[in-house]
């Protein structure tokens, strides 16, 4: 597939236009912020392995029926996906308390959530991503009721399925965010999952020892996050290099994986 125009770029991804209006490339940066862009750095590998994970999880999404933008991974660090207007909204669900919630709210860290919660928060760093309601949503016609329930219900799918997929590797799905998007079918246009699924997006620690394998890494200033990120891919059966591997090491690794 042709790479034609850039047509936007964010903290972690490039969208570039194709010669088919309804599908565009989605480049993975090595870029990693935090603290809404105040935090910044660069840090090599990290979108190779990004690319892999959220094509692994997105692909598996599709085969149990929740729609998403994913076509295809066309090499180590791009995708083929459609082309969709995104909602300006993160939809983030939390199983366990942490980050922002228990500073907001003062619940100890680490509690486990008697159900999965569901927040909203509007899409703009200029206002810090405010936390809003199901009323703001349906008052400023970010969605209808019957759509925002659309949603909803795929949040709890994907919750669902992302807690038993990690489960399964010995890691705790903590919390995650998503965004969706309206597809540019002018016949049939609805709503479907777009952007990534990666431990820029997911809140992951490890099972047994709480070892956080995701961007907090990065915001707390920890250290070691490809290893981190190249452990969720290794669990997930997608890298299988030792754990000692560079972020070098694991770009040359894509890249052969994708040639066989």
């Amino acid at each position: 597939m042709k790479k034609g125009k850039k047509l936007y770029e964010g903290k972690a991804k490039i969208i570039y236009a194709t010669p088919d209006k309804n599908l565009v490339i989605q480049y993975f940066k090595d870029d990693a912020t935090a603290f809404n862009n105040l935090k910044k750095s660069n840090i090599e590998g990290k979108g190779v392995i990004n690319n892999r994970i959220s094509e692994h999880i997105l692909s598996n999404l599709s085969q149990v029926g929740i729609k998403n933008h994913l076509v295809k991974r066309l090499n180590m660090r791009e995708q083929l996906v459609k082309l969709v207007d995104i909602i300006p909204i993160e939809f983030i669900v939390r199983n366990i308390a942490t980050g922002s919630l228990t500073k907001r709210l003062g619940i100890e860290d680490g509690t486990v959530l008697e159900r999965p919660l569901i927040e909203y928060c509007l899409k703009d760093d200029k206002l810090g991503d405010p936390i809003i309601s199901k009323e703001h949503i349906i008052t400023f016609n970010w969605l209808s009721k019957a759509q925002l329930d659309l949603v909803d219900g795929n949040l709890k799918r994907l919750n669902d399925f992302l807690l038993g997929m990690f489960r399964g590797v010995g890691i705790k799905l903590v919390d995650f965010k998503v965004e969706f998007g309206f597809t540019n079918e002018s016949n049939k246009s609805e709503i479907i999952l777009a952007d990534e699924i990666s431990p820029d997006t997911c809140r992951l620690w490890d099972s047994i020892t709480e070892k956080k394998l995701d961007k907090d890494r990065f915001r707390k200033d920890l250290g070691d996050l490809i290893p981190a990120y190249t452990e969720v891919a290794k669990r997930l059966g997608i890298l299988h290099e030792q754990s000692n591997v560079t972020a070098v090491n694991v770009t040359k690794l894509s890249s052969v994986k994708k040639k066989k």
